[in-house]
């Protein structure tokens, strides 16, 4: 049976990064076009559709969100405009992208084993926030917020949102932890900066609106592999209470 998201139990929330055909992927973040259609035909069948979180989390609060699965995309590569937006559009659905406005024009540096990808741009971010995708921000460069010093949670957490605001002209809701770490400190920042959600991986007691947890998907995970994930989803994290609606997505700063 799919998850019930308007209950308060684990919202299933899948944690994609890139969408490209590679042949070095040490890391397992690369999923290739033909896997993510077949993940996404999977959900469709089963009667589920992957939305954005914040469009997940407002439909649990009013109790529409049964049938619905959070979609999420890290580190805003460029591949998710040119691969994955067509595909998810085929496929009705919509989606997280949480980007770095501290590396616009540059690439993963942080992953030190694993081919360059390309990172969105300041273009790319306003055309994926056009075609109806949410903006959620990873922070500024990619740098793990646990036991992070003031300055650089103000840096990662504030002035990132502050950026991504001025870029897409709509206030940002989500924030997304990088490497999924996350502590008491960087979680009353993220609450503290306006945000109205964050998304962790496997947060344990800190599971709750400002740490909700994912599972990662990749280029193994058929079918088969989907349905036991979204079966241990329940056991495997820990409960994620009723939570208040983040704010709907807002007429443009600029347009108005």
């Amino acid at each position: 049976m799919p998850v019930d998201a308007a209950a308060p139990g684990p919202l299933w929330l899948l944690m994609y990064h890139s969408v490209a055909y590679a042949d070095h992927d040490p890391y397992r973040i690369t999923v290739t076009p033909d896997r993510l259609h077949s993940q996404l035909g999977w959900l469709r069948r089963r009667g589920l559709r992957g939305v954005s979180v914040g469009e997940l989390l407002r439909a649990r609060a009013a109790g529409r969100a049964a049938r619905m699965v959070g979609l999420t995309f890290d580190d805003g590569y460029r591949d998710f405009l040119d691969t994955a937006l067509p595909l998810l559009r085929g496929h009705g659905c919509t989606a997280t992208v949480f980007v770095l406005p501290g590396r616009l024009h540059g690439s993963n540096a942080w992953d030190a084993d694993g081919p360059r990808k390309r990172l969105l741009n300041a273009d790319g971010i306003k055309a994926v926030a056009a075609a109806g995708m949410e903006i959620g921000s990873h922070g500024m460069r990619h740098v793990s917020l646990q036991g992070a010093a003031d300055d650089v949670l103000e840096r990662e957490v504030v002035d990132s949102r502050r950026r991504l605001t001025d870029l897409t002209g709509v206030p940002v809701q989500g924030f997304c932890y990088p490497y999924g770490a996350v502590d008491r400190r960087a979680l009353a920042a993220v609450e503290d900066a306006g945000y109205g959600y964050g998304c962790a991986i496997s947060p344990g007691r800190l599971t709750g609106r400002f740490a909700l947890p994912r599972v990662h998907i990749g280029e193994r995970d058929t079918g088969l592999r989907m349905r036991l994930k979204q079966a241990l989803h329940p056991v495997r994290r820990r409960k994620v209470p009723p939570l208040p609606a983040p704010a709907a997505p807002a007429e443009p700063i600029e347009a108005r």
